[in-house]
């Protein structure tokens, strides 16, 4: 192979191109990004999710080689961020070789598009529990502990983390909420939260660019699982991002189990994401 973007996937898929520009354009908000060639990294200068490393929009050099992630790899070591690479398997081919090559293991999910070329399927009606939350909201800190509480224990079965764990976890993570509510005051980032008795159970995001906006973060206390509030959280995020003039939600489902939930959101496949990360 003598190219890594653009290829078949984005070419000959408009949705794929349409997320190929997200995903270039949605850190540059937060980001500086550092040219690697084949390869930018994405560094944020501000409180929040780290970012990655991904494919160059628009190159037309050689491939990816283990050679280039290794160079990114140390540079995300120097920095003191995760060594993470993200990427679309069918616009990005060749990348999942160089990165296995370089000692990185790579993760696949399922990447899903909801949009007018998909199935016309309504929304459920509003679940009782969830609501969008403001930049004053005081259980938004709470929402941005919870996917740290839920990834932490991955899966769907209900486990024993529950409202002790999210008070520590938010409390770890105070500092970072003036960020967070200012990107929520701003509209570059929406959240939604089940929320029982001042206790958020579930919650997750949105983060409309222009006409595209991706759902992420979605997590739900393990303790709060098997109710169903994931796929409500969901369906409040797409709602919101109808209002706001968005015409293609998408999101990287965790597995082939996850996805098919999603479906019942009118959510279809599109491609397979691509993680990789270091092993154990």
């Amino acid at each position: 192979m003598t190219a890594t973007s653009p290829s078949l996937g984005s070419s000959s898929n408009p949705s794929l191109g349409r997320l190929e520009r997200y995903y270039d354009a949605v850190p540059r908000a937060a980001a500086r990004a550092e040219d690697f060639g084949p390869l930018t990294l994405f560094v944020r200068e501000s409180p929040g999710w780290p970012y990655y490393a991904r494919p160059a929009r628009d190159w037309t050099g050689p491939a990816a080689t283990a050679e280039d992630v290794g160079r990114v790899r140390a540079r995300q070591r120097e920095l003191g961020v995760p060594e993470a690479f993200e990427w679309v398997a069918e616009v990005t081919p060749a990348l999942r070789e160089a990165a296995e090559a370089s000692g990185l293991r790579v993760h696949t999910h399922p990447l899903m598009v909801r949009d007018g070329d998909g199935p016309d399927v309504a929304l459920p009606d509003p679940h009782p529990l969830v609501r969008v939350l403001g930049p004053d909201d005081p259980s938004l800190a709470g929402a941005l502990a919870v996917p740290h509480v839920a990834f932490a224990a991955p899966g769907t079965a209900v486990g024993a983390a529950g409202s002790a764990e999210l008070a520590a976890e938010t409390a770890a993570r105070a500092g970072d909420l003036p960020a967070a509510a200012e990107r929520v005051r701003v509209g570059r980032t929406v959240v939604s939260a089940a929320v029982e008795d001042g206790v958020v159970l579930c919650s997750g995001m949105h983060v409309p660019v222009g006409r595209v906006s991706e759902i992420a973060g979605v997590g739900t206390l393990p303790a709060a699982r098997r109710r169903g509030l994931a796929l409500a959280v969901t369906a409040a995020l797409v709602a919101d991002a109808g209002t706001r003039g968005v015409e293609t939600v998408f999101l990287s489902a965790g597995d082939d189990d996850v996805a098919r939930i999603y479906a019942r959101l009118g959510f279809r496949r599109v491609a397979t994401a691509l993680i990789a990360e270091p092993g154990d």
